[in-house]
């Protein structure tokens, strides 16, 4: 498993680091809203409990070098607005998935691209990766923009991969491979 050095991520306007305690309301509110959860894998949260658990969560699996999920705090005022996440790591094929979600009153703003941007550069020259990988609904198209935007590639689509409660819904996936990325890298 790979040890996630150089934290936390600096940008021009987010500073991109592992949750604290102090995340748990800020966290609630981001991920128990409908708009912020409507293509996400899991339905909205329903208790401060569940933000508690995945800090908790998340602390060890940073340790361990499991996934590396980032809180996504705004530099002019301190305020968590989202996270983004390396996951699914594979040491041997050097391949992560990345995921990410952002409060809906950050929307617009290009938080997301500088955030996944930063990300997707530590992936590559950090953990020495080859390829990253997103699985996105394809309904959620600011999502394939944002990735498209950054050289990802669409490469598949899976009909009715997820069931979220009663709703049925497809993948679209994307790649991007460090050669790629190199060769774009001024995105």
């Amino acid at each position: 498993m790979p040890v996630f050095l150089n934290l936390p991520l600096r940008t021009e306007r987010l500073l991109l680091r592992p949750y604290r305690p102090a995340d748990a309301q800020a966290l609630l509110d981001i991920f128990s809203d409908p708009l912020v959860m409507r293509y996400w894998s899991s339905p909205p949260w329903t208790s401060i409990d569940q933000a508690h658990a995945a800090i908790e969560r998340d602390a060890k699996s940073l340790e361990s070098g499991e996934h590396l999920r980032l809180g996504l705090e705004r530099l002019e005022d301190g305020r968590l607005l989202g996270q983004c996440t390396l996951f699914a790591i594979s040491a041997q094929c050097r391949r992560a998935e990345i995921g990410y979600g952002l409060a809906a009153s950050a929307w617009g703003h290009g938080y997301m691209h500088e955030a996944l941007r930063a990300l997707v550069a530590y992936g590559f020259e950090n953990l020495d990766l080859n390829r990253i990988e997103a699985d996105i609904d394809p309904r959620n198209t600011a999502s394939a923009r944002s990735l498209e935007r950054l050289g990802f590639a669409k490469e598949g689509y899976l009909r009715e991969r997820w069931i979220v409660g009663d709703e049925v819904s497809d993948s679209a996936m994307y790649g991007l491979l460090r050669k790629d990325w190199s060769a774009g890298a001024s995105r």
